[in-house]
Parts: C-alpha cells; sequence; structure tokens
C-alpha cells in the first residue's frame, strides 16, 4: 500500500499547511495531511490558544475535514514540524488517527512508512466498547 502513494507530495502538503499553523505561544508550527480511501487529500494545522491544554493538532483539523467533506477511512498520512521534517503524532493523537484509519493506516514516521500496528500497538478502538462488561 505504501508503494502507490507519493510520499514527497503529500509531505509537501503537510508543509504547506504547516505554514498556516497558529502557534504565537511555542511557536512550534505542525503540518499534517492524509488520504483518504476515495483519493481524497486533506490537511490540517496546529491552532493554539493560551489555555494550552485545548490547543487543536495539525491532526484534529485533518480529522476533522476528512468528516466534513463525507467521511470515511484515512489510508495515508504524514505529519511534520516547522522545518517540514516528519514528525510523529503525540499520543493523543495516535488515538484520533487509528479510530479513523484503523490498523492499516499508513504513516510516515521519521523511520519511513509503519502501519498503525506499529504507531500505535495493542490499540483501544471501537471493538473494545462492544465487548461485554465495558458498558
Amino acid at each position: 500500500m505504501a508503494d502507490d502513494i507519493d510520499w514527497a507530495a503529500l509531505q509537501e502538503a503537510a508543509t504547506e499547511a504547516m505554514r498556516h499553523a497558529y502557534a504565537p505561544y511555542s511557536g512550534y508550527r505542525v503540518g499534517a495531511a492524509g488520504v483518504t480511501a476515495d483519493g481524497r487529500t486533506l490537511v490540517g494545522c496546529n491552532v493554539e490558544n493560551a489555555g494550552y491544554g485545548v490547543t487543536l493538532c495539525a491532526e484534529c483539523g485533518l480529522v476533522s475535514q476528512l468528516h466534513i467533506t463525507g467521511g470515511g477511512l484515512l489510508t495515508h498520512f504524514v505529519c511534520v514540524n516547522g522545518d517540514g521534517a516528519v514528525i510523529m503524532p503525540c499520543g493523543r493523537c495516535r488515538q484520533l488517527l487509528w479510530e479513523n484509519g484503523g490498523a492499516a493506516l499508513q504513516v510516515m514516521t521519521p523511520l519511513g512508512v509503519r502501519p498503525m500496528t506499529e504507531v500505535l500497538p495493542q490499540a483501544f478502538g471501537p471493538d473494545d466498547l462492544a465487548k461485554e462488561g465495558t458498558r
């Protein structure tokens, strides 16, 4: 699956999204880009505010765009810093990506393309909520 995507173009889309980040407090700008199963390219950037705990990650913006434009599953994803270098999503965002791409989501990492099963091993997801005793 990783061979059928133009990772350089996806990284450039994330870099362009990063240029629109609003990071006046930390100065740490982040951009994200992903591709859906039906071929849409989605982007997001981080948006800070004075209450750091409620800052929106780039991945949040991307997933919001996923749902606004028709939903579906992410198949490929990359996240970059202010220099355009590939970075890893934070833990909260890894969970968000799992729920919107699943185990098969391919993620560009600083060590190359990895499936979500390696990015978030032993993930908790919607299937776990359906198991007896969890409600």
